[in-house]
């Protein structure tokens, strides 16, 4: 059995992580599970890590998991987002949302406001912010909404001024509403992970699956925002 978990549902659709699960199981010939964690983009420090004792055999995670999660993982191909700014890469941005009746028209508008965010291990919607910002104290208050797609309503209603939304799930989610005010990246995309204690064999199987997916499925593939998967920079999570 692989067992495979998802940190990046509701945001990015459960039913494509399903896919895939189904995917590797009919390449590999290995049934696999899937199960989903909405609480987290992925673990870090502190958190629960269900790859440490095998509860988890693959994982989609946001990039900063990659560096807590060290040498006990491995990345696997990558998905490549359909959009052109990607440019045919792995990459996504942070893309920084306001009311589309709102005054602001730059980041550095938003000083002393109310800022949403999915969760503090994510990579567009906090650490991305961090780093421009220079710290959350650029904000009068800072907002754990608990996914882009609840940010989104937040900024939407005015319970929020802005959020950084996962450029693929805003493809996926766009509001007449809302509107875009500066895109950062970009980014190594949202990774898929293996243990390091599964079979190499196993591994190769698994990443031969994902590089070739697009052949089977291109049209499901391309419903969820994505064109292929490509071999992995794991440097780029580093």
């Amino acid at each position: 059995m692989i067992k495979l978990i998802s940190y990046l549902a509701p945001s990015i659709p459960a039913e494509f992580f399903a896919l895939v699960a189904r995917h590797i199981e009919s390449s590999t010939g290995v049934p696999t599970s899937i199960a989903f964690d909405q609480t987290i983009s992925g673990p870090l420090a502190g958190d629960d890590d269900p790859f440490a004792d095998g509860r988890a055999d693959i994982g989609f995670v946001c990039a900063p998991s990659v560096r807590f999660l060290g040498d006990t993982i491995v990345v696997l191909p990558s998905p490549v987002p359909n959009d052109p700014r990607a440019n045919g890469r792995a990459v996504y941005f942070a893309d920084v949302v306001v009311r589309a009746s709102s005054n602001v028209r730059s980041f550095d508008d938003l000083r002393g406001g109310t800022w949403a965010y999915n969760d503090r291990n994510s990579k567009s919607g906090w650490f991305s912010m961090i780093e421009r910002a220079g710290g959350a104290h650029f904000f009068a208050c800072c907002v754990q909404s608990g996914s882009h797609l609840r940010s989104l309503e937040m900024v939407s209603s005015g319970e929020a001024d802005a959020a950084a939304i996962d450029s693929s799930v805003l493809r996926l989610n766009r509001r007449d509403d809302l509107r875009v005010i500066e895109s950062w990246g970009p980014f190594a995309i949202q990774p898929v992970i293996v243990r390091t204690a599964v079979e190499e064999a196993t591994r190769q199987r698994i990443a031969h699956a994902l590089l070739t997916m697009h052949e089977e499925h291109a049209d499901s593939l391309a419903s969820f925002g994505f064109a292929r998967f490509a071999a992995p920079d794991a440097d780029a999570y580093r």
